[in-house]
C-alpha cells in the first residue's frame, strides 16, 4: 500500500508530462499560415489530361495481372492530392520530383475550433519520399514545426490510414502498385489490375455504407418513377424530384455531418439517373430492377440542362467545386470543336448546380429543410434562354476571344449576377 502511495505522485507527473507533450506537439504542428500559398485552379488542359489518363488505364479494357506503367507529372500529382483531400477541407499541394526523391508539401485547413484554441488554422505537411525497389519510403516528415523521424512516420502510417478511413484505399494501392520510380519532374508507376478490378475499385472508393446509402435514394427515385409513370408523367422536372429526395435525407439526418453525407448520396443518385444509367457505372453489383425505372429528368424543359446541373451539384457536394466548374468548361470547349457547340446556357446550369452542391455540403440541414418544402424551377435556375449557345469554336473565339478574354469574362459575370438574384443559390455568409 505504501509503495502504491509513493508511486502515485510519479504516475500523476508522468500523466501530466504526456498531456503536456501531446499539447506541445499539437501546438507545434498547427500554424497560422499555409505553407503552400495558393492552389492553381483546375484548367481545361488539366481535365483533358485526366481524361487521357483514365482512358489509357481503364481497368475494364486491361488484361488482369499484366504489369503496366503510367507516367504522372508533378502537376498530375498536385491535382490528385488536392481533389482527394477536399472532403477534409481546403487542400493546397506542391510536388517536386527528382531522381530517386520526391518532396511533397500539403497545406490543409482545419475545422473552426482550431484557430482559436491553438493559434492556427493550417496543418502543413512536408514529406520527403525515397525511391526503393518497391513502394517509396518516408525519409523525412515534418508537421508544421514538428519534425517526425522517417521510421516513426512509417510505423504510424497504417494507423493514420485507419483514422482517416482510408485503410481500404491503402490496401488496394499496395495490391496494385509494384514499383514507383522518381525522375526529374515526373514519376513512373508500375501496376497490374487484379481479376476483379472494377468491383475492387468500387468497394475501395465507396464503402459498403456509402453504397447502401446510394441505393436508398436510387430506390426512392425508382418508386417515384413508377408513380409518375402511372399518371403518364414523363419526363419529370428536377423540381418535382428534389423535394421528396431531400425530405428523405432530412429524415435520415440527426446531425450536420450525416446530413452532408445524405445530401451527397441524393445528388449523386439523381445525377446518374439524369444520364439514364442508374447506379450501374458506379456500383458494379447494382441490380437493375425490371419494371422500376426512375423517370427522365429535365430542367427548363431540357434534359441536357438537368444533366449539367446535377453532375456539377454532385461533384461540388463531393468537395470539388472548382473541379465541377472546370469539367463544365471543358465539355463546352470540347463541344465547340465538333460536338453540339459551346453553350453559355449549359455553363449557367453548371454554375447553378455547383452552388447547390456546395450548399448541400456546407449548409446541409438548412438546404434539406428548404428543399423538402418544395421548390420551383425558377428558384433553381434563372431564365438563361437568351444566352448564346451552339457556338462553333471559330464563332466562339470571334465573338468572345476565348475563355480568358474580356468578352467571355463579362458574360460569366452576368451569369453569376443572375444566380445571385436567386435566394436559394446565394452563397452562405
Amino acid at each position: 500500500m505504501r509503495f502504491a502511495v509513493r508511486l502515485l505522485p510519479w504516475a500523476l507527473l508522468l500523466s501530466l508530462l504526456l498531456v503536456a507533450g501531446v499539447a506541445a506537439g499539437v501546438w507545434l504542428a498547427i500554424e497560422r499560415q499555409p505553407l503552400v500559398q495558393q492552389a492553381t485552379p483546375v484548367s481545361h488542359d488539366d481535365i483533358a489530361r485526366a481524361r487521357q489518363l483514365l482512358r489509357g488505364n481503364d481497368p475494364r479494357r486491361a488484361l488482369p495481372g499484366i504489369t503496366r506503367a503510367v507516367v504522372l507529372t508533378q502537376r498530375d500529382l498536385e491535382l490528385l492530392l488536392n481533389q482527394a483531400g477536399q472532403r477534409f477541407g481546403e487542400v493546397r499541394s506542391r510536388v517536386r520530383l527528382q531522381a530517386g526523391l520526391a518532396l511533397v508539401q500539403t497545406s490543409l485547413t482545419l475545422p473552426r475550433p482550431w484557430p482559436t484554441s491553438v493559434g492556427g488554422g493550417w496543418l502543413n505537411v512536408q514529406v520527403v519520399l525515397r525511391e526503393t525497389e518497391g513502394l517509396p519510403e518516408v525519409q523525412r516528415l515534418r508537421l508544421g514545426r514538428l519534425p517526425v523521424p522517417g521510421w516513426l512516420a512509417e510505423a504510424v502510417l497504417p494507423r493514420l490510414l485507419v483514422a482517416l478511413d482510408l485503410q481500404a484505399q491503402g490496401e488496394l494501392a499496395q495490391r496494385l502498385v509494384s514499383r514507383v520510380a522518381f525522375r526529374s519532374q515526373h514519376l513512373v508507376l508500375a501496376y497490374a489490375w487484379p481479376d476483379n478490378a472494377p468491383l475492387a475499385l468500387t468497394n475501395t472508393l465507396l464503402r459498403p455504407d456509402e453504397q447502401a446509402r446510394l441505393r436508398i435514394y436510387a430506390d426512392r427515385l425508382a418508386t417515384l418513377g413508377t408513380a409518375l409513370a402511372a399518371r403518364g408523367s414523363a419526363p419529370v422536372s428536377m423540381a418535382q424530384l428534389l423535394p421528396p429526395l431531400f425530405a428523405l435525407a432530412a429524415q435520415r439526418s440527426p446531425d450536420a455531418a450525416t446530413a452532408a453525407r445524405e445530401n451527397r448520396a441524393a445528388l449523386v443518385a439523381l445525377a446518374f439517373n439524369a444520364y439514364g444509367s442508374g447506379l450501374a457505372p458506379l456500383i458494379a453489383s447494382a441490380p437493375r430492377a425490371p419494371g422500376r425505372r426512375a423517370p427522365p429528368v429535365t430542367l427548363a424543359g431540357r434534359r441536357d440542362s438537368a444533366q449539367h446541373y446535377l453532375i456539377s451539384a454532385a461533384l461540388a457536394a463531393e468537395g470539388g467545386g472548382p473541379l465541377a466548374d472546370a469539367i463544365g468548361l471543358y465539355k463546352e470547349v470540347t463541344d465547340s470543336r465538333g460536338g453540339s457547340g459551346f453553350s453559355f446556357n449549359d455553363l449557367a446550369a453548371d454554375r447553378a448546380g455547383t452552388r447547390l452542391g456546395l450548399l448541400a455540403l456546407r449548409n446541409p440541414l438548412a438546404l434539406q429543410a428548404r428543399l423538402a418544402k418544395g421548390v420551383r424551377e425558377t428558384e433553381l435556375l434563372p431564365d438563361v434562354s437568351d444566352l448564346p449557345e451552339s457556338l462553333r469554336e471559330a464563332d466562339f473565339k470571334r465573338r468572345y476571344g476565348g475563355v480568358q478574354a474580356p468578352g467571355y469574362r463579362q458574360l460569366m459575370i452576368d451569369i453569376e449576377a443572375r444566380l445571385d438574384r436567386l435566394p436559394l443559390l446565394r452563397p452562405a455568409p
